[in-house]
């Protein structure tokens, strides 16, 4: 008897104690739990390296009970948990242990934490490797939060020299400091506040460039290298060229630069707001090309949101910026085709950090599943999302794509569901 036998067109899946242990046509053999999933695509659940679910500390904002809910019903069975906006940020061993202890009492699917990259922290990062971190992150630009400061170059180079001893990988926001301080600056000391003038603040050069100084620093530290979030094609050749020099590293963007415009800013509003902040179309359809291309690794929701308050300003500059997408990643990504949405969701996020048996519908892998209606449509709705505040730019939008049940490691998400902790193998 096994635990769960899902049949399927292509296949059928034989679950027992959470893991795949058989694949084939016309399984034979009863199951506790029988699931006809005939008609619909079984997908490798969705693998998301990049979401502030903020807890401890400001929950209010999110927590991991509502931001893990939200994405194991948009196809999620793995998170990585960025080191802010939680508070205390997880920049040592005793903060990240605080936030494996909350997420695991309320995390619904399974989870890995980032270390934080700050200055003065240096010390502590091999001992968040012990402690299990996924890696580490810096920002080459403000963060937005104080007790978060950015890493200059001799921080960033030492903390990549330290991370390559522990090999773990170094994931970067990408924007140059001094160009988008200074642009910032300008603009609002000549009253320029505006949706435009915010998005004219932070232009690709750079992103450019700081991809560029980020992978000099990791190659010369010997270092792995993660660029998040990159809005461009051109920020993308750039991270190219880096990988032909030498240095190791992963492409990483994300689903609303992948479906919204610069111009779509100006419709929806702070909803919207990001940074690096959306591209014109063209760079946005260059995006899309390089993905199907293959030259895109990962494609993650930066799920970063904020109570009401905090979205509204009449100064661009100050709303807060960050968008609520983690519930619709999958249904982003479904045109592309299962293929594409398997290596950039799932396969090679498990492969750049070292997830065992995730990733993959394998034996010996995790039952970590996604059935989804293809031929299905409908229209995303603010009372359909799970998060804690419904505020996001993809309300109204019509997907195709319904799915139909999430598992994580066997079990129905995220009704019956309980996260665990990953650590890399």
């Amino acid at each position: 008897m096994f635990d769960l036998l899902i049949r399927g067109d292509a296949c059928d899946i034989a679950v027992e104690g959470g893991v795949i242990v058989e694949v084939g046509v016309g399984l034979a053999g009863g199951a506790a739990q029988e699931v006809d999933a005939r008609g619909l695509l079984i997908l490798p659940g969705v693998i998301d390296v990049h979401v502030h679910f903020n807890e401890p500390g400001r929950t209010e904002w999110e927590g991991a009970a509502t931001g893990s809910a939200a994405f194991a019903v948009g196809g999620g069975t793995l998170y990585f948990d960025m080191p802010l906006n939680s508070t205390p940020c997880t920049v040592g061993v005793r903060e990240f242990e605080a936030k494996r202890a909350a997420l695991a009492a309320s995390s619904v699917t399974d989870f890995a934490l980032w270390g934080g990259i700050v200055p003065g922290n240096r010390a502590a990062l091999a001992d968040l490797a012990g402690a299990g971190a996924i890696g580490f992150k810096a920002f080459m630009s403000g963060s937005g939060l104080p007790e978060f400061p950015r890493s200059d170059d001799l921080t960033l180079y030492e903390a990549m020299v330290e991370a390559a001893k522990v090999n773990l990988p170094v994931a970067v926001h990408a924007e140059s400091e001094e160009i988008t301080r200074e642009l910032s600056a300008r603009a609002q000391a000549e009253g320029r506040t505006g949706i435009r003038d915010y998005l004219h603040s932070r232009p690709i050069v750079a992103e450019v460039e700081a991809i560029h100084r980020a992978a000099l620093l990791a190659r010369e530290a010997k270092a792995k290298l993660h660029i998040v979030h990159i809005s461009s094609g051109r920020g993308v050749a750039a991270a190219l060229e880096a990988r032909q020099l030498g240095t190791d590293l992963t492409i990483e963007t994300c689903t609303h630069y992948l479906f919204f415009t610069g111009e779509d800013v100006e419709r929806i509003g702070a909803a919207a707001k990001c940074a690096p902040p959306l591209r014109d179309a063209a760079e946005r359809d260059e995006l899309w090309r390089r993905l199907l291309k293959g030259d895109i690794d990962i494609v993650g929701s930066d799920h970063s949101p904020a109570p009401f308050l905090m979205k509204q300003d009449g100064n661009f500059f100050d709303v807060w910026g960050g968008i609520a997408g983690v519930q619709s990643t999958l249904a982003v990504m479904l045109p592309a085709g299962e293929a594409q949405v398997a290596r950039v969701l799932a396969e090679n996020p498990a492969k750049r950090f070292r997830i065992a048996n995730k990733g993959r519908i394998a034996v010996g892998y995790d039952a970590d599943l996604v059935l989804v209606d293809a031929n299905a449509e409908y229209e995303l709705k603010a009372e359909d999302l799970k998060q804690r505040h419904a505020i996001s730019p993809y309300i109204g939008y019509r997907f195709r794509g319904v799915i139909r049940q999430t598992y994580v490691r066997g079990v129905p998400a995220p009704r019956q569901s309980k996260g665990r902790f990953v650590r890399p193998a």
